[in-house]
């Protein structure tokens, strides 16, 4: 079966960011969301983190271009004017598999229908701005044996061409397991001969669609 995917970027880890306007709190919290049933569990996470809110305004994207589900709830806010901004900054990021939940404690001010939608924008926004990222992309994962003096240039190797390492085994040799970007396995190759003077050996195991860094790509 022939393995294909689109690369994208994906959230690398959670983040939370806070904004005040009018004395209302709005504090935006996203994290990576790849399947429906987790982006559910972490807004029920929040809300339970802060169960005296007046609001948990919630927005998701799950996968990406043809695959991409999306889905927003304003939570008791008018409609439209509190999931739909929250969404529509979340697809504008290029970010998929991600979710943002925005609580929200009101500060006795009512903010009107353009003041809501103006607050939940910039609260998405707001963590979207820190929030890591990295990139999801179709990699191999390869077994590579190097002698002991070639073991050190072999693992900076695998860093050098967007890869990470999985397990090292000390045996008669040195056995790395570690994923690699496809599209960066036939250039590690090269590199790993050249670097050990073509004694090295790689095998592909699997290939599969991982997360890298996002500066690795």
């Amino acid at each position: 079966m022939k393995h294909t995917v689109e690369p994208y970027t994906i959230p690398a880890g959670e983040a939370r960011a806070e904004i005040n306007v009018l004395n209302s709190r709005f504090i935006a919290s996203a994290a990576p969301s790849p399947t429906v049933d987790q982006a559910r569990e972490f807004i029920a996470r929040i809300r339970s983190e802060f169960p005296d809110a007046t609001r948990h305004v919630s927005a998701y994207l799950v996968g990406h271009g043809s695959t991409l589900i999306s889905h927003c709830h304003d939570d008791g806010e008018p409609s439209g004017t509190a999931g739909r901004p929250a969404l529509a900054v979340l697809q504008g990021s290029g970010l998929g598999d991600v979710v943002a939940v925005i609580t929200r404690f009101f500060g006795g001010t009512k903010l009107g229908t353009g003041g809501l939608v103006r607050a939940y924008g910039d609260a998405a926004r707001a963590v979207l701005e820190i929030l890591p990222r990295a990139r999801m992309v179709l990699a191999h994962t390869v077994v590579i044996r190097v002698a002991y003096p070639d073991f050190e240039r072999a693992r900076r190797a695998v860093a050098a061409h967007g890869g990470q390492l999985v397990s090292i085994d000390f045996g008669l040799d040195v056995a790395v397991t570690a994923r690699l970007p496809v599209e960066q396995v036939v250039p590690f190759v090269q590199a790993l001969q050249d670097l050990s003077s073509g004694t090295a050996r790689c095998q592909i195991l699997e290939t599969l669609a991982t997360s890298v860094p996002l500066q690795a790509t």
